[in-house]
């Protein structure tokens, strides 16, 4: 998957007001969302990609990083109780992954979330949110049924002037498990 085929046609301020109150309250979940997975059920990691990109015009927009800026990219899976669950990428300018976000480099299977959440200098920025359709088998992103839409979120968190973008795809099947206890959400 490139940068840009995760990306829906436009990110919002606020989630569909037409969405059910669970996805409403999942979608909107301050704090680490692996901590909220962790209360459905059994979480693992795979990650999928990690690279140097050339950040694409429409991350750029989300970002405020200028277009074309080297960027490390990391792509990974969450499952819940062996249930595909959340895919996630994250990026920060090559720079500052060398730098102020090295500690995303050296993650592996261990969520952002242990990084993200115990310095007192990292900012977070509102959520935009947004909506993709499907995934096609080449791993690109296509319109199909509403049924299957991939709801989605980003965020950008500061340290030392250094933005480290994250955004958070909500796979259709991940709904089924959140049903399931909605006490995860809280």
């Amino acid at each position: 998957m490139t940068p840009d085929t995760a990306l829906p046609r436009s990110w919002r301020g606020m989630p569909a007001p037409a969405l059910d109150g669970l996805r409403q309250a999942w979608l909107r979940r301050p704090g680490a969302l692996t901590a909220g997975l962790r209360r459905l059920g059994e979480v693992r990691l795979t990650v999928r990609r990690e690279a140097v990109e050339a950040l694409t015009p429409r991350w750029a927009a989300e970002s405020g990083v200028p277009a074309g800026t080297p960027v490390w990219w990391r792509e990974i899976l969450m499952t819940v109780d062996g249930v595909s669950a959340v895919q996630a990428c994250s990026f920060t300018p090559l720079r500052a992954s060398l730098g102020v976000w090295k500690a995303m480099r050296g993650l592996g299977q261990r969520p952002l979330a242990d990084i993200l959440y115990l310095d007192p200098r990292i900012a977070r920025s509102g959520f935009r949110f947004g909506r993709l359709r499907t995934r096609r088998a080449d791993g690109t992103w296509a319109d199909a049924a509403a049924d299957a839409a991939i709801l989605a979120r980003h965020s950008v968190f500061m340290r030392l002037g250094q933005p480290l973008l994250v955004a958070e795809y909500f796979l259709p099947s991940f709904w089924t498990v959140a049903a399931r206890r909605r006490t995860g959400v809280a």
